[in-house]
């Protein structure tokens, strides 16, 4: 009998081409399959054939390193599912309330169980964890997406895990260091990686873009990852969160948010309530009452009353009692000071599912609140934020100085929150009222000092993972009354409190 000969890729491929649309589909699936299996195969190897040196090692440096910053990002009592999972130990040391890790090695799944008994487990490929019960709060992937042989479906199984405010944590090796990873390898330093695709951070954000994530912020975390005494430390905190530095780092961390699950889910927004900070402003509350725009269909309005020389307070009093629309009417006073102290007192008591600053000068125009509501009712935001810095203001609406500082602290921001911000001191600020109460429950980790609020609700949603949205705005000269706004002592004030907030969200 002749001998069959040999089949190629060639051959399989001209074979392919001879067959139904419909067969040579469900051919080319399997092929894919065939190869994804001896990929994993290679990986899984790898991984065997260290299993027992690993285990017993102890973390490296940079490794903790990585750990300690994952547990800024994600805090203690979450629900977390770790992808790629290895022995447990980081799953562990993000303390959640509800843990599972994955790991397609038999080995690690066996070393995990033993180590930690009170986290769960599964020996699945990455792609299963789709199959999983419940959603998760936080998805971790540290240093596995490189080993995942079809990302885009890796990324598009994992939203089945997912609840609209899911965040996805992807740890990323830099393709800079490659070089010194190989090196690191030969000198035994590290141990030996299985194969890998050295993916980079643009493509990692691509691939999320394609498979229905939106990248919400990025950080760097190791410049040096060898525990160099007095220097490691002092490097990885501070030199390695420098603007020019970041990209030289080992690791990147990307967070991620579902935003096709957000904008599949969005419904309408059922309550607003829009809260009125009002110090010395009689003369624009009538007005603004009347130019308020119906944003749902139960609505209050909340006025806040500060310390006025004039008398505002008469005012607020007597349109509550005259008013015969359709919204709920409320008046409040401050018993602190600062536009900050009025809108914590004002938003303990909202009972609206949205909440809405707008300052009562009507330098943001009321109708505006609209598309407030929209950015956040469509899924495009998290948090709205107004920037006064796109559309031309009105000559009087705002000094050369305080315009120069709102330039600078927009570019700060931008830097300490990895979000692209041009104003961060516009009144006008929309979120939701679920979301304020985690921000409020967190507010001691940056303390309560800011006059005018809009630094701790931007410092709460960053420390949230929310994604900020800034919103152009019409800026309007007040027709009444002068601003309470005392540009050095306050800038001093934002100033410090820039500095601290470094110190709690970047230089960590």
């Amino acid at each position: 009998m002749q001998a069959s000969p040999p089949i190629t890729a060639e051959t399989e491929q001209a074979a392919i081409t001879t067959l139904t649309p419909r067969v040579a589909d469900a051919v080319e699936l399997l092929r894919r399959g065939r190869d994804a299996e001896s990929w994993r195969e290679r990986i899984r190897d790898v991984y065997r054939r260290r299993a027992d040196a690993s285990a017993r090692r102890r973390a490296p440096y940079y490794y903790r390193r990585l750990v300690s910053r994952l547990q800024h990002v994600i805090p203690a009592g979450a629900r977390v599912l770790d992808i790629g999972c290895m022995h447990g130990d980081m799953l562990a040391a993000l303390k959640p309330a509800h843990g599972v890790g994955v790991d397609f090695v038999e080995e690690h799944v066996a070393e995990a169980r033993k180590r930690h008994p009170k986290l769960h487990f599964e020996c699945w490929r990455a792609e299963n964890a789709c199959r999983i019960d419940g959603t998760f709060d936080y998805i971790v992937i540290s240093q596995t997406l490189s080993e995942i042989y079809d990302v885009v479906a890796l990324l598009r199984s994992l939203l089945a895990c997912c609840h609209d405010r899911t965040r996805l944590v992807i740890v990323n090796y830099s393709r800079l260091w490659q070089p010194a990873l190989k090196l690191a390898e030969w000198l035994r330093i590290k141990p030996k990686a299985p194969p890998q695709n050295w993916v980079p951070d643009d493509e990692i954000q691509n691939l999320l873009n394609l498979a229905g994530w939106e990248t919400v912020r990025r950080c760097a975390t190791t410049l040096c990852p060898l525990p160099v005494p007095l220097l490691a430390g002092a490097i990885n905190r501070y030199v390695a969160n420098l603007p020019l530095m970041q990209s030289l780092c080992l690791n990147h961390v990307l967070i991620a948010r579902p935003v096709a699950l957000a904008q599949q889910n969005r419904a309408g927004i059922e309550s607003v309530s829009i809260v009125v900070p009002a110090r010395n402003e009689a003369g624009h509350l009538g007005p603004l009452l009347a130019r308020l725009p119906h944003l749902a269909p139960r609505q209050e309005v909340v006025f806040v009353e500060g310390n006025s020389t004039d008398n505002t307070w008469d005012v607020i009093q007597e349109l509550v009692a005259s008013y015969r629309g359709p919204w709920t009417l409320r008046a409040m006073r401050q018993d602190g000071k600062g536009k900050g102290d009025a809108v914590r007192k004002a938003f303990a008591h909202c009972t609206g599912d949205v909440l809405m600053i707008l300052d009562a000068d009507i330098s943001v125009p009321p109708e505006e609140l609209t598309a407030f509501r929209d950015a956040l009712a469509g899924g495009h935001a998290e948090f709205v934020n107004g920037s006064r810095m796109v559309y031309p203001m009105d000559k009087r609406a705002m000094r050369f100085l305080n315009l120069l500082g709102n330039k600078f602290f927009g570019a700060v921001f931008t830097y300490l929150l990895a979000q692209r911000f041009r104003d961060t001191l516009c009144g006008t600020k929309v979120l939701r009222r679920s979301d304020y109460q985690q921000l409020a429950n967190n507010r001691a980790h940056f303390g309560d000092f800011d006059p005018f609020g809009d630094f701790d609700l931007l410092f709460g949603a960053a420390r949230l993972n929310l994604k900020i949205v800034d919103l152009p705005v019409h800026y309007k000269a007040r027709t009444y009354g002068e601003t309470n706004i005392s540009r050095f002592r306050h800038g001093i004030m934002l100033l410090q409190m820039c500095a601290f907030a470094a110190r709690k969200l970047r230089f960590v």
